[in-house]
């Protein structure tokens, strides 16, 4: 019996709009046949600065739920995609602080040889998408990763226009159904191609 490929999902959310954009990653996952954990990183704005924008209390409220990443959430992954907002043309700081523990594993090599791919959304079009999602490969560069963009691999990704991964302007509302999609097949896409992978290494040691 093939065992299913593993894919997690990281993300950090400010108002919610990049944590819909994971749940459906990880919907595309799983309808590609994986197992999925969905991760949501630790918030570290003051809680002032929380409480000041109403749907940024109710959103970390809403999500209160959804369990924050561990290195082991890395290592059991065959895929692992992160969602982020872009601030100022580069990842959350959230985000980025999560990814600042991950050493002693890189260290081992126990990040390397993964699928990597990632998604964004910010307030305004061309608010730093590419580059934040850029900016996230350099990480999977330093890491040994195989990165999986979504590409123009999908009749989606003509009408969404992201080849990089996944990404919205918060600006213009939440996701719509194209969105919503276009991270659905970066979901299907990232665990078919570790599923592929695994195929022709054989067996999980």
């Amino acid at each position: 019996m093939v065992e299913p490929v593993r894919v997690t999902v990281i993300y950090y959310s400010a108002t919610g709009t990049v944590y819909t954009l994971a749940r459906a990653v990880a919907e595309g996952a799983e309808k590609a046949g994986a197992r999925v954990r969905l991760r949501r990183v630790a918030e570290l704005a003051p809680p002032e600065a929380v409480d000041a924008k109403p749907a940024w209390a109710q959103h970390l409220r809403d999500t209160a739920d959804v369990p924050e990443p561990s290195l082991d959430d890395l290592a059991w992954a065959d895929a692992v995609l992160f969602g982020t907002p872009t601030r100022f043309g580069t990842p959350a700081g959230q985000l980025k602080a999560f990814i600042d523990t991950t050493g002693p594993l890189w260290f081992t090599g126990g990040l390397a040889d993964k699928v990597y791919s990632a998604f964004t959304a910010s307030n305004t079009a061309h608010g730093g998408q590419e580059s934040t999602i850029l900016a996230l490969g350099n990480v999977f560069y330093h890491w040994g990763g195989i990165i999986v963009p979504p590409g123009y691999t999908d009749p989606v990704q003509f009408r969404s226009g992201n080849p990089y991964g996944t990404s919205h302007v918060a600006g213009d509302g939440p996701p719509g159904e194209v969105a919503l999609e276009a991270a659905r097949h970066q979901g299907r896409r990232a665990a078919d191609t570790a599923a592929a992978l695994g195929a022709g290494r054989g067996p999980r040691s």
